[in-house]
């Protein structure tokens, strides 16, 4: 669905935002760009949604170059972004019925996807009046109008509370169940870690590491497991124990501790992608 080659792009004055990355996002992928603030990402997503152009290396979106595309390309992309920008003295309905507007193909019913963020209730009260969580819903339905093949979402979880945050995340795993490919922006490793089939790690424009969040965690996990146990009964304080995954089943002090003392908790120590990002990059999220 989109292939990068030694991308990169500088912006008028000189910055260097992004530094010769190369990645590939199959159809049906959640593939997720994750750095902290100033990392290259939001540069990345515009050059690919051709908001930015004059970037170096070579971009194909679905099959074709980037710098080939006409206008026909917004018929077959989505794109939320970070902040919501919508016209605030119309409604939410009349909002999406004027970008649906402009989309020659099929689209969806305005109304089916305010039910789908739970925006039903509030389909013509006016834009100036959301709170940011309900612009960021509505935001993010928007991007999904005229049933796009490639989705772009930069931070689609952001401003959210869980529920409705928990909502969104259902809908961009139904998005990627249905055949579309969804390329998202993120700082918040959980979000990444829950939904992404892969994740690429951006530091000062250049990527350090790519793979799936399970081999990363598995990679940079301790393969050890955890055991918090009551030793003299669940009325006395709980007491910690760790053993080598590798053998467990062998292992006698592990299988004493199980046998004998009531379990409040058993865990193996996987390493978070947050552990992961900082232990690889040399840097925090903030």
């Amino acid at each position: 669905m989109l292939s990068v080659e030694n991308l990169s792009y500088t912006y008028p004055g000189g910055t260097e935002a992004v530094r010769g990355i190369d990645f590939t996002i199959e159809k049906g992928e959640i593939f997720g760009f994750l750095g902290p603030s100033g990392a290259g990402k939001s540069t990345t997503q515009k050059v690919l949604i051709r908001l930015l152009r004059g970037f170096q290396g070579h971009v194909t979106v679905l099959g074709k170059p980037l710098n080939e595309w006409d206008d026909s390309y917004y018929e077959q992309v989505g794109v939320a972004f970070e902040l919501p920008n919508h016209y605030q003295k119309l409604t939410a309905t009349e909002n999406l019925a004027l970008f649906r507007s402009l989309y020659s193909g099929e689209t969806h019913d305005p109304a089916n996807l305010l039910e789908m963020v739970g925006l039903e209730e509030d389909a013509d009260t006016r834009l100036s009046q959301f709170s940011k969580g309900m612009q960021m819903r509505l935001n993010f339905v928007r991007a999904l109008l005229h049933k796009p093949d490639l989705l772009f979402l930069d931070e689609p979880t952001t401003g959210l509370d869980p529920v409705n945050g928990q909502k969104i995340k259902e809908i961009i795993r139904a998005q990627r169940e249905a055949g579309r490919t969804i390329f998202l922006t993120a700082h918040d490793m959980t979000v990444a870690d829950q939904i992404c089939d892969r994740v690429a790690f951006i530091i000062d424009g250049k990527i350090t590491l790519i793979d799936s969040p399970r081999n990363l965690r598995l990679q940079h996990g301790e393969r050890r497991v955890k055991v918090e146990f009551h030793r003299d009964g669940l009325s006395s304080p709980a007491q910690q124990a760790e053993f080598p995954l590798d053998g467990l089943g062998d292992n006698s002090e592990f299988l004493e501790v199980l046998r004998n003392n009531p379990i409040e908790t058993i865990h193996t120590q996987e390493a978070t992608l947050e552990d992961i990002f900082i232990e690889t990059t040399g840097r925090t999220l903030t």
